[in-house]
């Protein structure tokens, strides 16, 4: 399933991050802010258990977090989006699973994991700002799922027709949740209109 957000302040904040005039603190800022709303959409369906408290006018009955939750950034243009989530939820693990994509092949390339040896989490939150050819999420996924990784997500701010497809087609179980769908991938992998290199545009390496 693909799960584009409609809320309006996403759409605000990708609008300004489109904008080439956008300078890295200000795009640094905007992923972080989009990054918790798109969270909050995509962990609408986490499994809760019941809790009792006492607030200062007597007995409230509510709820807990049952699973806990992973956040795994495809370095490097992933980290930007661990802070806003984290704000979210402070108990989340972080890993780091480090992929590349070569430039003539298209492809992924592993250079770095640091996963556990096993799974500590129960949800997984794959984080990339940029769903395009999409073998690098799929790849960090068959990496989780080969770990042991319960279940998984993919949030991410854009996505093309053609990384969906992909991750869909390799892993039809695994939920997408990104900002907008694009129009396509031009001859060199880069997504249409989109907003540039995520990575390049956050470090000022571009």
């Amino acid at each position: 399933m693909v799960f584009e957000s409609h809320h309006p302040l996403v759409k605000h904040k990708l609008t300004l991050m489109r904008d080439s005039a956008t300078k890295p603190k200000k795009f640094r800022e905007l992923i972080r802010e989009i990054s918790m709303l798109l969270c909050y959409e995509a962990t609408t369906d986490l499994t809760t258990q019941p809790r009792t408290v006492e607030t200062p006018m007597g007995r409230a009955n509510g709820v807990e977090l049952l699973h806990k939750v992973g956040l795994v950034p495809v370095l490097r243009a992933g980290l930007g989006m661990v802070e806003g989530i984290w704000e979210m939820m402070p108990g989340a693990e972080v890993w780091h699973i480090g992929l590349y994509r070569d430039e003539r092949t298209l492809k992924p390339v592993s250079y770095y994991n640091k996963l556990p040896t096993m799974p500590t989490v129960q949800v997984c939150l794959v984080l990339d700002p940029m769903l395009a050819t999409g073998g690098s999420a799929t790849a960090t996924v068959d990496i989780l799922k080969r770990w042991g990784a319960e279940r998984i997500k993919f949030v991410g701010i854009l996505a093309a027709p053609e990384g969906i497809a992909r991750l869909q087609g390799a892993h039809p179980d695994v939920p997408i949740h990104v900002a907008h769908v694009d129009e396509r991938l031009n001859d060199i992998g880069y997504i249409v209109p989109g907003l540039g290199d995520a990575g390049d545009r956050q470090f000022g390496t571009g």
